[in-house]
């Protein structure tokens, strides 16, 4: 059995453990914003160019609050992936549900409408942080994960898909 000071000493390690997995995350991007990436069922995402300017690529993706950071699974032939191989590592996310971006008629900038911030991009290679997306995912989709799970795990092994990680700045 552990006493009072092992417990609190423990609790204390543990609560220091996550504040350095997630530096200033909540400092960074503030508690609205906080909630709303915890109950959205989306983010809207745009790679930033070298200058700064958004992408002309906008678009609704799924995605897990993991670690103080966006996560997702795209396609290694996405703009997304292909901005990050090419340097370009920063991003503009929006949080909220406001539809598909592009429709049959046009764009859809509602999106422009939902908190937002600015992030740095990295890919990770780690096999625990897909397995920890899957299991939001089968949370938050659980109507659609069916079909994407075995997708979404053999192309993270093969390589045609990739976890992009989206850090506040």
């Amino acid at each position: 059995m552990i006493d009072r000071r092992q417990f609190v000493g423990g609790s204390l390690g543990l609560l220091l453990a996550s504040l350095v997995r997630t530096p200033n995350a909540r400092a960074a991007i503030g508690s609205e914003l906080l909630a709303a990436l915890e109950a959205s069922p989306l983010v809207y995402v745009s790679p930033l160019r070298s200058d700064g300017q958004e992408s002309r690529c906008h678009g609704e993706v799924w995605y897990a609050w993991i670690d103080g950071s966006v996560v997702i699974n795209t396609a290694t032939d996405r703009w997304k992936a292909r901005a990050v191989r090419k340097g370009l590592d920063r991003a503009r996310i929006w949080v909220g549900d406001f539809g598909r971006v592009k429709g049959l008629f046009g764009s859809n900038d509602d999106f422009r409408k939902g908190p937002v911030f600015e992030a740095h991009s990295e890919f990770v290679d780690d096999p625990a942080v897909l397995d920890r997306l899957l299991r939001q995912y089968e949370t938050k989709y659980p109507d659609e994960i069916g079909r994407w799970r075995g997708p979404m795990r053999s192309g993270f092994e093969d390589g045609s898909r990739v976890l992009i990680r989206y850090r506040p700045t």
